[in-house]
C-alpha cells in the first residue's frame, strides 16, 4: 500500500510540474503571437494578410490549452477517487 501511495504522490507531482511547464509555454507562445501580429500589422486571424506563423502559433497554443485542461481533469478525477477511497 505504501509503494502505491508514493507512486501516486510522485505521479501527481509530475503532472503538476508538467501543467506548470505547459502554462509557461502558453505564455511564451502568446508573447510570440503578439510580436508576430505587430510585425504583420494585423491581429485578425480572418484577415487575408494575417501571418501564417501567427496562425500556427495560435494553433499550438490552443492545443496546449486543451492538453492542460485534460491533465487538470485527470488530477481532479484522481483526487476525487482518493477522497472516495
Amino acid at each position: 500500500m505504501q509503494a502505491t501511495s508514493r507512486f501516486e504522490a510522485t505521479a501527481s507531482l509530475q503532472l503538476h510540474a508538467l501543467i506548470s511547464d505547459l502554462h509557461w509555454r502558453v505564455r511564451m507562445l502568446e508573447g510570440d503571437i503578439d510580436e508576430e501580429e505587430r510585425n504583420a500589422g494585423t491581429t485578425d486571424p480572418g484577415s487575408p494578410t494575417y501571418s501564417m506563423l501567427a496562425q500556427a502559433l495560435r494553433a499550438r497554443r490552443d492545443n496546449l490549452r486543451i492538453s492542460i485542461a485534460l491533465l487538470e481533469a485527470r488530477i481532479e478525477r484522481t483526487t476525487e477517487l482518493q477522497r472516495a477511497a
